[in-house]
């Protein structure tokens, strides 16, 4: 009994020891990316605002922006390094991650998961390019919209007096502080880039036989009201952005119809190259595919 207790700690404690040397590696890649980060956190916040200083200057303003707190200024250059840290190590936490994974998986096993391993950052970073070039710029442009400027009224002493100066327009100038615009930068990057992985979900749910082509077509006017949702509550209450981000969720669900209908035909080729398939119930068939049978 004892040496059948010895046998299986041990594979599990050299589990835990690869376990322990891939966060270590992790760790160490992160605080290096987030230290290089926080050296030119100047350069990164001038690079993230540029959509906002743009408008402003177009608007024939000072593309300044402040910050209340005394400590602001400094937290915001470290939520820039954790921020940037993320960014810079992700593919190195990545390769960390299937480092750990690939051992247990079999050759076909590695094939069917790499492409989406690599194609998850590379749609990550085309949502987040998306946000940041066309849909800051006009979410910027309607919160700008609401500014006022008034001309200057008359003095109480001169002609017009008091009455002149209750019917001028009040200045409502916009001066945002750092904190503010960070975060709500960052929160749209990180939104669309989370909703750019949609194919890549919804493609592995498909190769793990949860989902179906045939299911998300039939659920396609769900879909289209829960991205409607998703659109009211990310970006603001301007149609033009709303549209945008529809249209392009949408079509990313179309596509994962599309990638998810690929992966059931080579399914389906491959249970007929073993003699599996069942024309006369398709989708019965399709389930030994998802077992350790097959």
């Amino acid at each position: 009994m004892t040496d059948d207790i010895d046998d299986t700690a041990a594979p599990l404690i050299e589990h835990l020891a690869e376990l322990r040397t891939r966060l270590i590696y992790s760790v160490l890649a992160f605080a290096v990316c987030m230290v290089a980060c926080f050296t030119v956190a100047g350069p990164i916040f001038n690079f993230m605002a540029e959509p906002l200083s743009r408008l402003l200057i177009e608007n024939g303003q000072e593309p300044d922006l402040i910050f209340t707190g005394l400590q602001q200024g400094f937290m915001t250059q470290i939520r820039i390094s954790l921020f940037g840290g993320f960014v810079l190590s992700f593919p190195i936490v990545g390769y960390q991650m299937w480092r750990f994974v690939a051992p247990g998986l079999y050759r076909q096993e590695k094939n069917a998961f790499l492409p989406f391993l690599l194609a998850s950052p590379v749609l990550f970073m085309l949502g987040a390019a998306f946000a940041f070039y066309i849909i800051l710029p006009l979410a910027f442009d309607f919160f700008l919209s609401f500014q006022q400027f008034g001309g200057p009224g008359p003095l109480p002493g001169e002609a017009g007096g008091a009455a002149g100066t209750a019917g001028a327009e009040v200045n409502i100038q916009f001066l945002g502080t750092i904190n503010e615009y960070l975060g709500l930068t960052m929160k749209f990057v990180i939104a669309f880039g989370l909703c750019f992985q949609l194919p890549v979900l919804l493609t592995l749910m498909g190769k793990a036989d949860l989902v179906s082509a045939r299911g998300l077509g039939e659920v396609r006017k769900y879909a289209v009201v829960g991205i409607l949702v998703l659109a009211a509550l990310v970006t603001p209450p301007d149609v033009v952005t709303q549209v945008i981000l529809f249209a392009v969720v949408y079509g990313l669900y179309e596509i994962s119809i599309f990638l998810v209908r690929i992966v059931e035909r080579r399914r389906e080729a491959d249970l007929r190259a073993q003699g599996l398939w069942d024309d006369e119930e398709p989708e019965a068939a399709t389930e030994p595919a998802s077992g350790k049978d097959v």
